[in-house]
């Protein structure tokens, strides 16, 4: 008798999770009414505001400050002139539900072809940076520098756990770090492993240090600065206890980092990704033997160095340039060029090399595509302002701590659906931040209580970053979840101690 073994079940791929989350998107469009709120935007050109009702149809009225206050929109007329707000905000009490929107067969498969054309300048990046590191690869300039490193490093790993987590932390709360940290999973990634860690802890201190920075925002223009200016209040306000919140969270984050790569340090078997890791390391250390580490040439070193500069110029670039996706690829476009000539390979081999690194990262760029095509549904269902009204009416009528910890669940709830910062916050907090004074509360609340659910959210959100980031490490959601979720509960939870703190204060 032959005994048949059962197939190990496997956990579905970053697509078929997304796949899976479009349909279920395109399905609430049946089942939550469709809604919108009117928008105000501001007309610089004729100093009007214009007004678009829920049937798109728009009319122009002088900008000044009686008609804000008649519409119940408690902010200063000069935020929309000097630029402040550029955005359209949604007007209080202005929900009208209209007719249904719901996305059928056709609409779920035109979306992601529609997500693929929205994202078409993260998707360059991408592909550029896969090309380089290619080139890199190729000439072992990675291998050479990373064996010299571990050298270095010997005995003190877990400092570069804590100084990739600072660095993008600091970035997180300071300029908005987050797309950005894409490009850094194929050079952190070789180094961790080689440090003796695994994918996880590599992908928690890079992709961690942003989230963290993101949601204990400080002075993040993207989130904080934004949700401040749509909220009427300065974005100093409150700064000092934001930044006591922002160090404590970093610290219980280290601490369960280090909790965990401990385990895995004492028992490899303990990682979370033990049975991928083979084909985690053929990918990322495909040609390294540490018996054998390639001699770091000067060739090799100018080629590192070119490569480490440009992130140096991408952090100023993001941070004071004001760049975004085009500059970014520019950038990394001309690194490819130097790096082709300084190779010493043949035009064609330098070429081919390019492209096949490219290619490597076709799934992460789809990736990237299929995620944005699920706020396409639910965009085009006309979902999110009906969301956005029950959540309003759930917690009108809380008051004190019991509406600030309401806030937080809500503003978690939200960010699933609306993983922008910048978005969420502009049609928000017009309509959030006013709620706060009919209970006696600070506006800070309503910013604190936005910041903390909506970056607590971005822990596992798939419509953000977390499955492109995934893609990148050769890690599968489920084994994220298993390693993050103790820790968004203890974040959670210290979330909800620091708002009833912030309310007393």
């Amino acid at each position: 008798m032959i005994l048949s073994q059962k197939k190990k079940r496997e956990f579905p791929t970053a697509f078929t999770v997304l796949f899976i989350i479009l349909i279920l998107a395109a399905i609430l469009t049946y089942i939550v009414p469709s809604g919108k709120f009117s928008r105000l935007t501001y007309d610089e050109s004729t100093r009007d505001f214009i007004i678009t009702d829920h049937n798109d149809e728009t009319k122009a009225i002088p900008a000044t400050q009686e008609v804000l206050n008649d519409l119940h929109i408690q902010l200063d007329l000069s935020k929309f002139e000097d630029g402040t707000i550029k955005k359209p905000i949604a007007i209080p009490g202005t929900y009208v539900q209209i007719e249904q929107q719901p996305q059928g067969v056709v609409d779920v498969i035109k979306s992601p072809i529609i997500g693929v054309m929205d994202s078409v300048d993260i998707m360059i990046f991408v592909l550029i940076l896969g090309g380089i590191i290619g080139l890199v690869n190729k000439v072992g300039a990675f291998d050479a520098g990373i064996g010299a490193l571990s050298k270095k490093t010997k005995g003190k790993e877990f400092i570069l756990v804590v100084l990739v987590f600072a660095l993008t932390t600091l970035g997180g709360t300071t300029f908005g770090l987050a797309e950005e940290t894409i490009a850094f999973y194929p050079i952190l990634m070789p180094i961790f492993l080689i440090s003796g860690f695994d994918a996880i802890t590599c992908i928690a201190a890079i992709y961690m240090g942003s989230s963290i920075g993101t949601m204990f925002s400080t002075v993040n223009p993207f989130s904080v600065v934004i949700a401040s200016n749509a909220a009427g209040i300065n974005f100093t306000s409150g700064l000092k206890f934001r930044i006591v919140v922002l160090i404590i969270g970093s610290i219980i984050t280290l601490a369960y980092m280090y909790w965990y790569a401990k385990k895995v340090n004492q028992d490899p078997k303990n990682s979370l990704v033990y049975d991928e890791s083979e084909r985690i390391r053929e990918r990322f250390l495909k040609d390294y033997d540490p018996d054998k580490v390639i001699e770091f040439t000067l060739r090799r070193k100018l080629i590192f160095l070119v490569f480490t500069v440009a992130f140096l110029i991408l952090v100023w670039g993001v941070a004071v340039g004001g760049w975004w996706f085009e500059e970014m690829s520019a950038l990394f476009l001309g690194v490819a060029i130097i790096i082709m000539v300084l190779s010493g390979l043949s035009e064609k081999d330098a070429v081919n090399t390019f492209v096949a690194g490219a290619a490597d990262l076709i799934g992460v760029v789809l990736t990237i595509g299929l995620a944005r095509a699920i706020n396409i549904v639910m965009d085009n269902g006309m979902i999110s302002d009906t969301l956005l009204n029950y959540s309003i009416n759930m917690i009108t009528g809380m008051s004190g701590s019991l509406f600030a910890i309401a806030q937080l669940v809500v503003f978690s709830f939200l960010g699933f659906f609306i993983p922008s910062s910048s978005g969420l916050a502009v049609l928000t907090m017009p309509i959030m931040a006013p709620l706060a004074d009919s209970v006696g509360l600070s506006r800070e609340v309503v910013i604190n209580a936005y910041n903390w659910g909506q970056g607590l959210m971005a822990f596992i959100t798939p419509t953000g970053l977390i499955l492109v980031t995934l893609e990148m490490a050769e890690t599968t959601f489920n084994k994220w979840l298993k390693y993050i979720m103790p820790l968004m509960i203890i974040m959670g939870i210290y979330s909800v101690i620091a708002l009833i703190i912030g309310t007393m204060i």
